[in-house]
């Protein structure tokens, strides 16, 4: 078969997989995002109707939209172990901190990761671990800026207690941030997720903590780029130390 213009083929493990080059550009969008996009194309047509240059703005703003709600495909790494990113960003934070008290999880401090969604950034949320969701508590607050410290504690959320097959538990907390008005979650209590399911959405701009079993450290550094279901933020088996960077 004469192979399609704008694509490259390669086979890894007996597998093959196709590349196309607009994949790159056209990504699939999350029905969340469906209404916000025809609001923002309703008002550009009328924006147009004023002035072609307002109308053109309206259409920039009307593309950021849909790619704000962006649903890219993602390739998990499986692994036993392995506890990998639950969001898009940059790690802002690496501390210790009590998970949220509206989980009933221990009230012992363990390693917090944050990672900062930007507006730019995907803000499909997805699992870290495999396992059941054995609690999931919203709780209404401020709007700080979600790169804050305090953000954790005093910012809306909606935390999840996810419990593994060894029973050791990990809670993940989506935190709305300046612009974030509305938290999304998708999954519910008792409910099996595995490794880099889609567990929910927060819109616009926020931020993700993961917060590790005791004695866990994390494999990545601060300001280092996350990728939501892909990224691996620790290894449940490894004994090694945090881990350092560089920027260059």
């Amino acid at each position: 078969m004469p192979r399609l213009r704008g694509t490259t083929r390669k086979t890894w493990n007996g597998k093959r997989y196709t590349m196309r080059m607009r994949d790159t550009f056209i990504k699939p969008m999350h029905p969340e995002g469906r209404k916000f996009v025809a609001i923002f194309a309703a008002i550009t047509v009328g924006l147009f109707l004023l002035s072609s240059f307002l109308g053109w703005i309206g259409v920039g703003l009307t593309v950021w939209c849909y790619y704000f709600f962006r649903d890219p495909k993602r390739v998990t790494p499986i692994a036993d172990g392995l506890v990998i990113s639950p969001a898009d960003g940059v790690v802002s934070l690496i501390e210790k901190a009590v998970p949220p008290a509206e989980l009933g999880m221990s009230d012992k401090a363990l390693t917090r990761v944050s990672v900062f969604m930007s507006v730019f950034n995907c803000h499909v949320n997805r699992a870290p671990v495999a396992g059941t969701i054995k609690a999931i508590a919203y709780r209404p607050g401020k709007f700080f800026n979600a790169s804050l410290d305090k953000a954790s504690s005093d910012n809306e959320r909606n935390s999840l207690c996810i419990e593994m097959a060894d029973g050791r538990q990990i809670a993940v907390v989506q935190i709305a941030g300046l612009v974030a008005r509305r938290i999304v979650c998708f999954v519910s209590e008792g409910q099996a997720i595995e490794t880099g399911g889609r567990f929910g959405l927060i819109r616009f701009g926020s931020r993700l903590d993961v917060y590790l079993p005791d004695g866990v450290q994390p494999m990545v550094s601060l300001g280092q780029t996350m990728i939501a279901g892909e990224t691996v933020l620790a290894d449940l088996t490894s004994d090694a130390p945090a881990r350092l960077g560089r920027t260059d």
